[in-house]
This record gives structure tokens, sequence and C-alpha cells, in this order.
């Protein structure tokens, strides 16, 4: 081969081709070598899987390595340089294949420029120049090799790790350790996890690994906050005093090369790894693509672990719901049932199962109309196919059953999707019979309230206004005796007193119905309307002494027998609880935009514990009442202040009461001359 070369450079140099040094010529056309490479790279890769890129960082300095070995031959040290492009390489993606062929490529490529150029090497400049690629080439394919099995074998130990599923408790520790003992510079690591607003280590071996654990910090704060602001891996020379440190056990003594990766799972940030090293001031490259390699795989088994642990909790949860939905479906006694798109039965409870006649297992899988009564199905299918398709709800759907003396209730709702759509309907059945049988018996006691109320307003009414009437024109006779008269006078008091008990009971009537009391407001004198009644007050008490007095303007619109009725209750219950040789005082005052009635009357003062309930319907007296006071209350019904608090409320007023021993009793109603917002008429 020798003598072919001499022979070929004999030839080009008689034909007048320059003859040159192979490392002079690779240093004088290293730019022009370095594009015809990378034109045939780019040429290479078309059609294949896209790379990075060309990493053409190394490429100037495999080109200067290979002149130094042609000039200085075999003996020459090769630098780190092959080790850094393996492992470029092998962090891009490359395989050896690829790894090979642009080595190739890169030899073709300066022998067409050594072509293009008309220079040739001298002789043994050309099998010089082949020795040192081959060695070059050599140590990047095994530095390649020995790189991506260190690799393998250590994600071999990572996923042996995991296999069994660990807790993210546990994982992040597991890692850690399959990465300490996979490289022999590295002294301690640790996993520095997103929580919030904050990073905390999560997991730690090595040096100050206890220290380190749950060490919490804000997440743009020292070295670590900077690796995941930028989101790229990040290395310190001496981290015991470098400034950006600020996690304690990265400022022990001693400490030198931090190397931070980030932890990305797609563009979500999980948080960042890092390892540490005593001896090493900067960790070798295939230290460095270890460590990335492991904490991308690391980043997935955490998200891995991290879905696990919510598809337990949430399979728990699921399965607890479950529970509480079986029990609660077990216990109620409405009957419950679920049913798919095609009526078939999802789930069902007992209370239903017995309403259809079979058990809960039989209904399973199997249509509405398999199980159901016939007489349901004509019935109750159209509602159910109405509600799927529509997605509206069918309430109170009241059945029967042929020979069942129950009456049911069904209700019928959608079961949604989250995005809204069916997939079927829930069905629930109640028993209602009890129901039906409590309104009937409502209804019958409506009827016996209205029987009564009608009785009392009429029935009793008139023979009392007869009896008041005949009373009235005994009174007028002149052959009465002294004592005949006085029982005509007890025969209308009585009378008197009846119609307003008649009166009180119908009112309480209506106010305890629902229906209130009826006020029919119209213009007129206040004060008018309460002189008039204590005339009639006057003749069904002569011995009383009723006292009136008007000011002010008192016209306004109110129910004219609505006050009335106020006004005799209160009179009526000042005559009963006054003393009987001091008179009953009605003062009627007009303001602006009110009228004020007051009734006063002196006796013994309403007791404290009285007030809170004084108008209460059916109050009682208090125990230490005079003796007289409780006869007299055995005489009423205890409703008059109730009537006279809910007409005054009708009429958007209110009722005062003051009560002392020196100053007597005092009831004090504010009628507002037009409605307020306080009651209604």
């Amino acid at each position: 081969m020798l003598e072919t070369e001499s022979r070929t450079a004999g030839d080009k140099e008689a034909s007048g081709a320059r003859t040159l040094k192979a490392a002079a010529f690779l240093r004088a056309h290293q730019e022009e070598v370095l594009e015809d490479w990378q034109r045939a790279m780019r040429a290479f890769h078309v059609g294949h899987a896209a790379q990075p890129s060309w990493l053409l960082d190394h490429m100037p300095q495999l080109l200067n390595m290979l002149a130094d070995i042609i000039d200085h031959g075999p003996d020459e040290i090769l630098t780190t340089v092959p080790d850094e492009h393996a492992m470029s390489r092998l962090d891009a993606g490359f395989d050896l294949g690829q790894v090979a062929s642009e080595y190739a490529l890169l030899r073709k490529c300066i022998l067409h420029r050594m072509e293009a150029e008309a220079a040739y090497p001298a002789p043994g400049e050309l099998e010089r120049m082949e020795d040192a690629l081959d060695r070059i080439v050599t140590r990047t394919v095994t530095s390649f090799s020995q790189g991506r099995q260190r690799i393998l074998q250590a994600l071999d130990r990572m996923t042996q790790a995991a296999l069994d599923s660990p807790s993210m408790a546990s994982l992040p520790s597991r890692l850690l350790t399959v990465l300490v003992e996979s490289a022999l510079s590295v002294d301690s690591a640790a996993f520095v996890l997103v929580e919030g607003d904050a990073l905390v280590v999560r997991a730690a071996v090595g040096l100050g690994a206890d220290e380190a654990l749950g060490v919490s910090l804000e997440r743009e704060e020292g070295f670590v906050g900077e690796v995941l602001r930028q989101r790229q891996p990040l290395t310190l020379r001496s981290a015991s005093t470098d400034p950006r440190v600020v996690l304690p056990t990265l400022k022990q003594e001693g400490l030198r090369a931090v190397y931070g990766v980030p932890l990305l799972d797609g563009d979500q940030l999980l948080g960042m790894a890092y390892m540490c090293s005593r001896t090493a001031f900067v960790f070798s490259e295939p230290d460095a693509l270890l460590f990335r390699t492991m904490a991308q795989r690391a980043t997935a088994h955490l998200v891995q672990a991290r879905l696990r642990a919510r598809e337990r909790q949430a399979h728990a949860d699921a399965q607890r719901s479950l529970a509480q939905l079986d029990a609660l479906l077990a216990s109620t006694p409405l009957g419950i049932a679920q049913l798919d798109r095609e009526l078939r039965f999802v789930r069902i409870n007992q209370a239903m199962a017995d309403i259809d006649g079979h058990s809960p297992e039989a209904h399973l899988g199997r249509r509405f109309r398999e199980m159901a009564p016939v007489t349901a199905v004509g019935t109750f299918e159209p509602l159910f196919r109405r509600t799927i398709e529509t997605g509206e709800p069918v309430d109170a759907v009241e059945f029967t059953i042929p020979g069942d003396a129950r009456t049911f209730q069904a209700s019928f709702h959608p079961v949604r999707t989250p995005d809204q759509g069916v997939l079927g309907l829930s069905c629930t059945v109640v028993d209602v019979s009890h129901h039906k049988r409590a309104e009937a018996v409502l209804q019958r006691a409506v009827d016996f309230r209205e029987q009564l109320m009608a009785v009392l307003g009429h029935d009793l009414r008139n023979p009392l206004n007869a009896i008041n009437a005949s009373a009235f024109q005994l009174t007028r006779s002149e052959d009465l005796t002294p004592p005949e008269r006085r029982a005509v006078d007890r025969i209308r008091k009585a009378t008197a007193r009846m119609g307003r008990m008649i009166t009180d009971i119908l009112d309480f009537a209506r106010t305890r119905l629902g229906g209130g009391l009826p006020v029919a407001r119209q213009p007129m004198d206040f004060a008018e309307v309460c002189q008039a009644t204590l005339e009639e007050l006057r003749v069904s008490a002569p011995e009383r002494s009723l006292v009136f007095e008007a000011s002010g303007d008192t016209r306004g619109n109110w129910d004219p027998d609505r006050v009335s009725q106020v006004l005799g209750n209160l009179v009526a219950n000042a005559l009963q609880h006054g003393q009987e040789d001091r008179p009953v005082c009605v003062t009627v005052r007009g303001e602006a935009d009110e009228v004020v009635l007051k009734v006063h009357n002196t006796g013994e003062p309403i007791a404290p514990e009285l007030m809170p309930r004084l108008f209460d319907p059916f109050k009682n007296m208090p125990a230490t009442a005079p003796p007289q006071d409780v006869a007299r209350k055995k005489r009423s019904l205890g409703l008059g202040l109730y009537i006279v608090s809910q007409i005054v409320g009708a009429h958007g007023g209110r009722v005062e009461v003051r009560s002392n021993r020196d100053q007597g009793t005092t009831f004090t109603v504010h009628w507002p001359r037009t409605l307020t917002t306080l009651g209604g008429a």
C-alpha cells in the first residue's frame, strides 16, 4: 500500500499537485471540513428520526486532537474530548451505529476536501491519519458503550427498586440509593419537591441526610430556586463557599461539586434533584449524564407513584362511598333503584324489591318490564323514557298495585355524568298509605272545624242576640222591682261577655289556621268610634266609671269594628283587674303619623314573670295572684290580649304595657294612619 501511495504521490507531484502533511492540512482547512461534515450529517439524517442538534461543539477539538496525533504519533495521550463527545451523543439519543457513521462521514469529508484542494498527503501521512482517527473512534465508541451500559444497569436497578410499587414516602430514598451506589464520586444526593409555594427536602441519602430531611425553602430561594427558574441543570464548583447555597446541608465544610437538575413531567415542575461530592470540583460528563438520565427516570417513577397513590385513595373513597350507599339503601324505608338507559336494574334495595315481589339479586341486569307488575309497566315506562331523553325529573306520581291496599308515591330523576350526559335514572318509591289516612283524618278535622265555627258564628250568636234583645226590652219596663232589674242587668252583662268570648274564639281559630284576621280599612274618626264603644260598655257595666278624653286630629284609615274590638278587650281587661272604686281612663291622641290609644286602670300591677307572655293565648295567672284575681281569671279564656296584639299587628301598629304599683297599669296602642311594613290588612 505504501508503494502505491508513493507512486500515486509521485504521479500527482509530476502533474503539479501539492503534497502536504495531513496535520497541517487539517489545521488549515478545519472550517471547510466542518462545513462539509455538517452538510453530510444533514443528508445522512434525511428520513431518520430528528435529532436535537448536530452537536458541533466537540468536533473542532476532535480535529485538533487528530492533527496532534498525526504529528506526534501514537504516543500522544488522548484527552477527555472523545469521552465528552460520546456522552453528548448518548444524551442526545444517538445509537452506536450513528456515532460510528458520523466518524465515517468525517473521514470521507477530509478526503474529499483534500481532493478538492488538490492537496495530497506525503508518503505515510494518510496511514498516520487513518490510525489516529481509528484511535479516536475506538475511544469514543468504547466510552459510548460503557456509558450506555452503566446507564442501563442503573435504570434496571431503579426499575427493580420500584417493582413493588412503594409509597411516595419510601420510593425517592430507594432511587437516590441506586444513584449514590452507581457513581463513586457522589457522596450525597437529595430530592427537593414542590409543595404549594415551598420547596421541601423529601428524600436524602449520604452525608447530612438526616439533617436535610424536611428542610423547607421558598421556591425562588438560592441555588435550588435557580435550577427551578431556569429549568436547566446547573453546577457549583465549591458549594461550601458559594453565596447561592442556602441549604444548610450544602454548606458543609469541604463540600465541593454540586450538580442539580430539574424534575419535569412535561411542563409540570415537580422539584429538583442534586448530588454532591467532597472530592471532585466538577462531576465527569459520564456521571452528569447518568444523573440526568436517572433523574428523568426518577421523575417518571415519582409521577407513577403519585398516580398510584391517587388511584388508591380514589379507590378507597369509592369503596367507602359504596359502603355508605349500600348501608343507606339497606336502612332506608324508601324503595330505591337505579336503572341504565336500557331500563335494566343496576342497583336496588330490599324495600324496592319487596314492592316488586322479587329479591334484589334477581333484579340486577334485568329489564324493568320483566320484574314490575304489568299495570306498572304501562304507567311508568313512558315516564322513564321521557326522563332519560329530556333529563327532566318526574316527581310525586301516586299509584297502587292490584291486590295491595297500600298507596305509593314514586319520583324519577336522571343520573348524570360530569359532562351532563344521562347514564340512566334513579327511582324512589315511598309508601304514603299512612299519609293518605292522615289526610283523611285531617280533612274530617277541617270539616268539623268549619261546622264548629258555623255553630259559634251563627247558631250560638242568634239565640244570644235574642236573649240580649229580650233583656234590653225588660230594662225599659217600669214594673220591675229592684231585684228583678239587677237580674236583668246580670243577663245583659253575661250575654255581652259571651259575645266577646265567641268573637275571640273565632278570631283565634282564624289566626291559628293560617287565615289571619280579616281587616277592612276605611276612612273613620278614631275618637268617634272609641266614644261609641265606651257608650255600649257603660250600658253593660253601669256601676263602673269609664272616663274618655280625645285630642288632636284622630282621622285615618282603620277597620272600625276591629278598633272597637281592641278597645272593648282592653277596657274589659281593665275592668276585670282594676279597682272597682277607681275609674278606667281611655285617652285618644292624634299625632303626625299615628293615633295613640291609652287604657289605664289602677290596682295590682302585672307580675314581672307574666310580662314576657302577656299577649300569649290561654296564659295562666301566676300562683301569687290574689284570690279575687284567680276567681276572675277562671271566667276568662285568656284570649283578649292575644286578639288585641293580632289586630294591632294587622294594622301595622304595636302595643306597649307599663305596670307598677304607684302608677297603675297602662296599655298604649300605636295606630299608624297608613299601613306600614310591620303588618298587613
